[in-house]
């Protein structure tokens, strides 16, 4: 008698992300230093930054502001008293040796953020909630710059830039909801979506603007426990969080099925070498021994003041989403690509509201605009082409004046140099030929042109129907009725 072998155990991961998100305000958090991106280092400081002896710290009013609207946006109860503390560690970055954040009573907690994962092949959505544990401000570090070797020194260096220190951020702390690399990619492309629709940020993870640190675990499938957890940093990409995760996924559960023990670290993502390496071991809350910050007072939040800012909120991109498959008849995936950047969602709706019929709209700006904004590297709202004449482009179409070849035949000159189709249309006699009779002549002159084909369609190579449509539409330039033709043409063939 055999035994059976044991089943293999079946994991999960659990996943949580922590996003640092740059606003841009002006000023820094604290004190009226610039917070402009690119300058000599060490420009933008001052006393305050710097954490001199006397120095008192002062709320900018404006990032009060975008943290709530951003806690409003994600859902979250905003809290109506919270208050800054001190977060103590020390690298050479933080000059102060500390950091002003909130750690007890953050501006915002309990929220969600919905997620859509598109099925690539139907182009249906899958929506997936993801909490929102909390919301909390707090001032960013300056930034080490590893210099190498100082040959004369005979040693290795680092030198400090303290621009960034006391840019404000809000830090965006999600459940431990996320199952994938994948998901947590699609969560952190949402997070960015909306601070950028709600303008507190721009949003820029290669500038540093929006940063995500991940919280990975596995365990078997059905325990409760969650397992070891692992913190990745370095990630400058959606796609690089997508593939660190996926490959921790891997790493840790090979370690557990080897019987290797797993370490709470912080890790970073090797770009180069596609994999995840250890940093250093990673701190508890213990570690950073808070207390609440001495030269702060709390801060209140009416609720007058939070009911006005809610009223200041746009549509967010959720929003947009499910109105454009609601209203227009979008697919998930039109909609998706319309609302990814609030310029493109005016400019389409600007379409719409000409006049422009919503799904021809929508196909023009995702595939060919869109492709020619990329080779160019222009934004939508740069193109000489306005959202009027495109509507103008599509009611020709639409009325069948042009056909869609002719369309995309003129698409090119009007995205350089804009100009009203309509007159183009007119100007050049660019009209769609719909008289059966003129068409039928078309198709007899283009039947006599190919005896061969034609011999050979009739002995039953009925694809090259292509063929004679191919020749028909050069004949005309583009311009007969692609449905009435096909009609015409198929009689002509088959009679």
């Amino acid at each position: 008698m055999t035994t059976a072998a044991p089943a293999k155990t079946q994991y999960e991961a659990i996943i949580g992300l922590e996003t640092h998100c740059q606003l841009c305000t002006d000023t820094k958090i604290f004190s009226p230093a610039s917070t402009a991106f690119g300058a000599d280092p060490n420009t933008y400081i001052d006393p305050i930054v710097l954490g001199m002896p006397g120095v008192l710290p002062v709320l900018n009013q404006k990032v009060l502001e975008y943290a709530v609207k951003a806690g409003l946006a994600l859902n979250c109860q905003i809290a109506p008293y919270s208050k800054f503390d001190r977060k103590q560690y020390f690298y050479p970055d933080l000059p102060k040796n500390y950091q002003i954040s909130q750690y007890d009573l953050p501006i915002a907690e309990h929220g969600w953020l919905e997620i859509e994962l598109i099925d690539k092949k139907t182009k249906d959505a899958t929506r997936k909630r993801i909490g929102i544990t909390r919301l909390h401000m707090e001032e960013d570090a300056g930034k080490l710059v590893h210099a190498g070797s100082d040959r004369l020194a005979g040693s290795t260096y680092s030198l400090v830039d303290y621009n960034r220190a006391g840019v404000p951020l809000i830090e965006i702390v999600s459940e431990p909801d996320i199952r994938s690399g994948l998901e947590a990619a699609e969560y952190a492309q949402e997070l960015q979506r909306i601070v950028r629709y709600l303008g507190i940020s721009d949003g820029n993870m290669q500038e540093g603007s929006l940063r995500c640190d991940v919280n990975i675990s596995v365990r078997p499938v059905g325990q409760e426990a969650f397992g070891t957890k692992v913190e990745i940093k370095n990630m400058n990409s959606f796609s690089a969080i997508q593939k660190a995760i996926d490959y921790e996924i891997d790493r840790q559960i090979k370690a557990n099925e080897s019987g290797e023990a797993i370490v709470q670290e912080t890790r970073l993502w090797d770009e180069a070498g596609q994999r995840t390496k250890s940093m250093r071991s990673k701190e508890g809350s213990s570690d950073y021994r808070y207390f609440p910050e001495p030269d702060l007072p709390p801060i209140v939040v009416s609720v007058e003041q939070k009911n006005a800012w809610q009223k200041e909120l746009p549509e967010l991109p959720a929003q947009k989403r499910s109105r454009y498959e609601a209203e227009f008849g979008l697919s998930a995936y039109d909609a998706r690509v319309i609302s990814d950047e609030r310029a493109i969602t005016e400019y389409f709706e600007a379409t719409v509201t000409a006049g422009g019929d919503p799904k021809l709209a929508a196909n023009w700006i995702t595939q060919d605009i869109a492709a020619y904004l990329n080779a160019e590297k222009l934004t939508i709202d740069e193109l000489p082409l306005t959202p009027d004449l495109l509507a103008e482009l599509v009611q020709l179409i639409e009325a069948g004046t042009i056909s869609n070849k002719i369309g995309k035949d003129l698409l090119p000159e009007l995205l350089a140099q804009g100009g009203s189709p309509k007159a183009i249309v007119e100007e050049r006699g660019l009209s769609q030929i719909s008289d059966p009779t003129t068409i039928n002549a078309m198709i007899d002159q283009v039947l006599t042109d190919h005896p061969a084909e034609l011999e050979a369609y009739r002995g039953g190579k009925k694809k090259l129907q292509g063929f004679f449509v191919g020749q028909l539409m050069k004949r005309s330039g583009g311009r007969v009725d692609p449905k009435l033709s096909n009609q015409l043409l198929s009689k002509k063939l088959n009679g």
